[in-house]
């Protein structure tokens, strides 16, 4: 595999994951835009996201104690 390879790999991956935690933002109440802008920060943990949304704290609160 070359180098070019690998990273494409890596990328797609990270793609994946970032799409997984979009659907379970979303799951939890986010909206589409409020999901992917979580999704991407990997220095926001995914499970206290939301542990706040199914505590009853509104997306733009959360979004607001995230960032």
């Amino acid at each position: 595999m070359t180098a070019a390879q690998i990273e494409l790999t890596e990328v797609s991956e990270l793609k994946r994951i970032e799409n997984w935690r979009a659907d379970e933002l979303e799951r939890a109440g986010f909206d589409s835009e409020s999901a992917a802008l979580l999704a991407v920060r990997h220095d926001i943990d995914l499970h206290q996201a939301v542990g706040l949304a199914r505590a009853g704290c509104s997306p733009d609160l959360a979004l607001r104690i995230l960032l």
